[in-house]
């Protein structure tokens, strides 16, 4: 029995990982759940699963969660940044995962890596803020990090069918979003509702969004480089509209590995929680003559700016990524408020980088969030600017 820390529980990743969990209740236990302002949602996972430990968003949250589970329930309900951290680390938990979505995610990582647990890492953001401390103290600690986003997932089953040193280059595939086909003046209109509407995939709001830009292709891109100690010259994007084929892995003499599946996450999640076991997932098996064709473009760097963006910040190192991270949840936010359109999301990202002159002195967690705080500040400056 494998026992777990589930951050995100409420979220769409949250709720697959508890899907998983639900269908081996012999081999996986909840004992810590953390979760935003969803108390309902919270309410029934904790009425499920009974978990020792909860966090919620804020304090005001305590109250209109423990409102709603029995009298009987003796969970302790914890709250903020804090709550969250120490969810990520508790004792009961053999294993974390992290599916918070955004900044908010780095902190409980690193809390959870300082505990000593294995993590499953959702949370992209993690590694594009701060990669290189998050896999050096991972290394220290001996934590073994396995990735739950898909294509990092394909990528990380892929590399076990080889040598390292013997990788040539990683291809990430990307949907394409809805608006792959979608005329440039169109762009211009695109409403929250149309980004949403993700043709593949069900996905969270942010990272809906961020498909529609390509930048969360972006940010995998960055997380990759961490992940797999391999640098931007061997990352390489393809939009792959069908989502059958999660990404790829080309070694050097010419063989091309791929992992291939319906678009479903309970197969990344369930990958990490039980590799490097095969669990008999109840789901629907992929039938590539329904299939009938799987296609792969070059990304349209004219249609997708954001791309070239987060290679350009992976480049220039320090806390770029950091401020491209901050900007895009600054942009999307204003986006899904009315407040940005679409086509300036990335306007607004570009813009704020450009202001960034690197601090000098190590990169430590102080750096790397006193430039997470100058992007925020900087982006919400000059947002009254682009909604004009």
């Amino acid at each position: 029995m494998k026992t777990l820390a589930l951050l995100g529980s409420t979220g769409s990743i949250g709720r697959n990982v508890c899907a998983v969990v639900r269908q081996f209740p012999e081999r996986f236990c909840l004992r810590a759940l953390a979760a935003g302002r969803n108390v309902e949602l919270l309410a029934r996972q904790v009425r499920e699963f009974r978990p020792e430990l909860v966090s919620v968003a804020d304090e005001a949250q305590v109250e209109s969660l423990a409102a709603l589970l029995p009298p009987a329930c003796r969970v302790r309900i914890v709250w903020g940044e804090d709550g969250l951290c120490e969810v990520a680390a508790f004792a009961g938990a053999q294993m974390t995962v992290n599916a918070v979505v955004g900044a908010a995610g780095l902190k409980p990582t690193l809390a959870a890596i300082q505990a000593g647990r294995e993590l499953g890492l959702a949370n992209k953001e993690t590694l594009v803020m701060a990669g290189s401390l998050v896999m050096t103290a991972a290394a220290r600690a001996g934590v073994r990090l396995l990735p739950i986003d898909s294509e990092h997932s394909a990528i990380f089953q892929a590399l076990s069918a080889g040598r390292r040193q013997d990788l040539r280059r990683l291809l990430l595939t990307a949907s394409g979003g809805p608006f792959r086909t979608t005329s440039m003046a169109d762009l211009e209109r695109v409403t929250p509702e149309a980004a949403l509407a993700h043709p593949r995939w069900s996905m969270g709001k942010k990272i809906s969004v961020d498909s529609a830009t390509l930048m969360n292709k972006g940010l995998e891109v960055i997380e990759a480089r961490w992940l797999f100690d391999v640098p931007p010259e061997k990352i390489e994007v393809l939009v792959h509209p069908q989502s059958i084929v999660h990404s790829l892995v080309e070694y050097q003499d010419g063989a091309v590995l791929a992992q291939l599946g319906i678009p479903d996450m309970r197969l990344p999640i369930a990958c990490a929680l039980s590799w490097p076991e095969r669990l008999p997932l109840e789901m629907p098996r992929l039938d590539l003559t329904a299939a009938r064709s799987l296609d792969f473009f070059a990304p349209d760097p004219i249609r997708f700016p954001a791309l070239a963006l987060a290679y350009a910040a992976l480049r220039a190192g320090g806390a770029s990524p950091t401020v491209l991270n901050a900007a895009n949840e600054v942009a999307v936010a204003a986006f899904l408020a009315g407040k940005l359109c679409f086509s300036r999301i990335v306007t607004l990202v570009k813009k704020t980088l450009e202001g960034w002159r690197e601090r000098p002195g190590e990169l430590n967690l102080g750096a790397i969030l006193t430039a997470d705080a100058w992007a925020r500040q900087e982006a919400a400056r000059l947002l009254p600017v682009l909604s004009s």
